[in-house]
């Protein structure tokens, strides 16, 4: 016996996003920021991410500016990476990984951390004006921040920080909210992860409708 579902790929859409926005609490949003958290909600299946969506004044017209202006776009994981879809970007950004270069094990056996965490140091010539987009690792944004904690590190343009778990995901993020090195994005407590922070990225580089 077949099933009787929606088959129309639009009106699937439509119904989607029409659904989220008669069921969330979006009203402390600027019609920019709520843009992107639609997006977040729709990747996450979750009505009520939105309690949990901070963004600092002006996060996401520093992101776009940073896209617009050909900016990289630098992420934690290759699930993060591989989600952006690349026709959706401005001005063809690089979006780059580099937790699979070769020189990363080493350099996190010589500072002590993970994998996650050491990829980073790699991103320090083409960090100035870039955007970060942390969706798995914590230990991942706390290194970012100890790096910004030095004045000779460039800035990033702005910080997506969505690390996902229940070992210093909360903690990462809590301490990205404090101390605001630059506009940044987080997604409070253990929740977070790739599809949320892959929406993000493309919600602020298509303006999201």
């Amino acid at each position: 016996m077949p099933y009787d579902y929606e088959k129309d790929g639009a009106a699937i859409y439509l119904e989607s996003f029409a659904t989220i926005r008669a069921e969330a609490d979006l009203d402390r949003f600027t019609p920019e920021e709520e843009q992107i958290v639609v997006r977040m909600i729709h990747a996450a299946g979750m009505v009520g991410l939105e309690a949990h969506v901070r963004l600092t004044p002006g996060m996401v017209t520093a992101a776009r500016d940073a896209m617009q202006a050909g900016a990289p776009i630098f992420c934690d994981a290759h699930m993060v990476s591989e989600g952006v879809t690349r026709k959706r970007l401005p001005a063809e950004n690089d979006v780059i990984c580099t937790l699979r270069d070769p020189r990363v094990p080493a350099l996190a056996a010589q500072l002590g951390t993970t994998r996650s965490a050491a990829a980073l140091e790699l991103w320090r010539d083409r960090l100035e004006g870039a955007v970060v987009a942390i969706g798995n690792a914590p230990t991942a944004l706390f290194h970012l921040l100890e790096m910004l904690e030095d004045p000779s590190c460039p800035r990033p343009a702005a910080i997506i920080g969505c690390p996902v778990g229940f070992v210093g995901a909360r903690e990462s993020k809590d301490a990205l909210w404090a101390a605001a090195p630059v506009p940044n994005l987080i997604v409070e407590g253990r929740l977070g992860g790739s599809a949320i922070t892959v929406a993000a990225i493309n919600a602020i580089a298509s303006r999201a409708e």
